[in-house]
């Protein structure tokens, strides 16, 4: 993608915008080409770049089908259940852990 524009940080011009801005716009890319980069400078690594979308070329977010909001809330219910005690926990379970906060709390008390 060298062949694109590069602006730097909140210099981009008027009538594009990030995937983020699209979004809050209530707007999606609706599969359109990138057509420059943003790019914010770091100062040990290089520069974070996000990618811009015409506006006049988005098209609005599809509305959720109860299909979808089942399906999400299905999988949501996954990542809160614990899978050592089977409940919810009513939040999404660390990945680091694998478990609620009190299941591995009992697991490192019995292992030390």
């Amino acid at each position: 993608m060298g062949a694109l524009p590069d602006y730097r940080w909140r210099m981009a011009p008027d009538g594009l915008a990030t995937r983020r801005q699209l979004r809050a716009l209530g707007l999606r890319p609706g599969g359109q080409d990138v057509v420059a980069e943003l790019q914010r400078p770091r100062r040990r690594r290089g520069p974070l770049v996000a990618y811009l979308y015409r506006i006049d070329r988005a098209k609005p977010v599809r509305p959720m089908t109860p299909g979808r909001a089942a399906a999400l809330a299905k999988a949501m219910a996954a990542r809160r259940t614990c899978p050592n005690c089977l409940r919810d926990a009513g939040y999404c379970i660390p990945r680091s852990l694998g478990v609620c906060v009190p299941c591995s709390d009992l697991d490192t008390e019995s292992a030390a």
